[in-house]
């Protein structure tokens, strides 16, 4: 691969994108893990993107430095775009449920379990006291933007990369 190639730079962009996925989604992990912050249902719908578009990028990367047909590597991107998309409509969605401006999902505060004891024995006392948080509530806001806010600024920008990098003409 030449030195200053598309390739070369889809590469690097391409890895970039995957690494700032899995800061992202590592963030929320750690915030559950470390910080004691249970996710509701629409929290950990938003991990989904993530989870599909960081082999995606990574995909994406491989083929560039490969030099596969240049379709492989746009095409990955695009996809990975996609689902940074689709992962700006899932945190604009909690968001407005969060602000109370269109209701959520009937079941959204169903799904949480971090935090239960794996002891069989305390298990049905732990389900009484571990209450899961409903969608409608921002666990907390930083700088006026609960966890869902700032997911939305993440995929717009995340989703930007990605569609700079497949469009970008070659030199």
């Amino acid at each position: 691969m030449d030195i200053a190639s598309p390739a070369r730079s889809r590469f690097f962009g391409a890895l970039a994108l995957a690494v700032a996925m899995a800061i992202v989604v590592g963030t929320a992990l750690a915030f559950e893990h470390v910080g004691g912050f249970i996710p509701c249902a629409l929290c950990l719908e938003q991990r989904t993107p993530y989870y599909a578009g960081i082999p995606l990028a990574l995909f994406a990367a491989l083929a560039a430095v490969l030099d596969w047909p240049s379709i492989l590597t746009r095409g990955a991107l695009v996809v990975a775009g996609l689902l940074m998309v689709y992962g700006l409509y899932l945190g604009v969605y909690h968001a407005g449920v969060e602000w109370a401006f269109w209701p959520g999902p009937a079941d959204c505060a169903t799904s949480a379990t971090s935090g239960l004891a794996t002891d069989a024995g305390s298990l049905l006392a732990d389900l009484d006291a571990v209450t899961p948080p409903a969608c409608d509530d921002a666990a907390g806001r930083f700088l006026g933007l609960s966890f869902a806010g700032w997911n939305v600024i993440a995929s717009l920008g995340l989703a930007a990369v990605a569609f700079f990098l497949a469009t970008r003409p070659a030199r």
